[in-house]
């Protein structure tokens, strides 16, 4: 049964079930679109090993990036909750905004205005076609729940934030917020 309908600024987190799925096994999505044409979403919880400086020339800090999904891997994506500083930002919900000047974003990080708490970057980001996200959502795959973090959601970065929000559920879901990720190896 599916309580919630999705929408933008919604968190879709992965079902226990999703065993195997490397990109969304214990992922926790930010719904930042979702409309007839279909959603697009960022893993909140999977940072990857390297920083952005590392992949971007002129960044001169080491902000985290995060696997965003498997879509557009090669592509840099990103979060944040200061749209004053970063202009052309589009509003997701409860004051967390998606894209923006980039230049401008690169001298705002160097200069410390732009903060690690104020933004989020991604490589890929998570896309649904038209009425696939319902289909997953009917096969028991994610569970909708919304941004009661607002804009601190943006901080929250390791795998805890699945185990969390499997507690949050309590119920049959605490006992999967103990499991190993992959039960067949225990």
């Amino acid at each position: 049964m599916i309580a919630l309908k999705p929408k933008k600024g919604h968190l879709l987190i992965a079902e226990p079930s999703i065993i195997g799925d490397v990109s969304f096994n214990r992922s926790v999505v930010l719904l930042a679109e979702h409309n007839k044409q279909g959603s697009i979403g960022f893993i909140l919880n999977k940072p990857l090993s390297f920083r952005l400086n590392d992949i971007v020339p002129g960044v001169d800090r080491p902000l985290k990036v995060y696997n965003g999904g498997p879509v557009e891997q090669d592509n840099l994506y990103f979060i944040h909750k200061v749209p004053k500083l970063i202009a052309n930002s589009i509003e997701i919900s409860n004051g967390i905004y998606w894209g923006g000047d980039f230049e401008v974003i690169i001298e705002l990080i160097n200069s410390g205005e732009i903060r690690s708490v104020d933004i989020k970057f991604f490589l890929g980001y998570a896309g649904w076609q038209v009425a696939q996200l319902e289909k997953e959502l009917e096969s028991n795959s994610w569970i909708i729940s919304e941004n009661t973090h607002k804009t601190s959601v943006i901080r929250k970065a390791s795998a805890s934030f699945w185990k969390e929000k499997m507690v949050e559920f309590g119920g049959d879901y605490l006992l999967w917020s103990n499991a190993p990720e992959n039960p067949n190896l225990n």
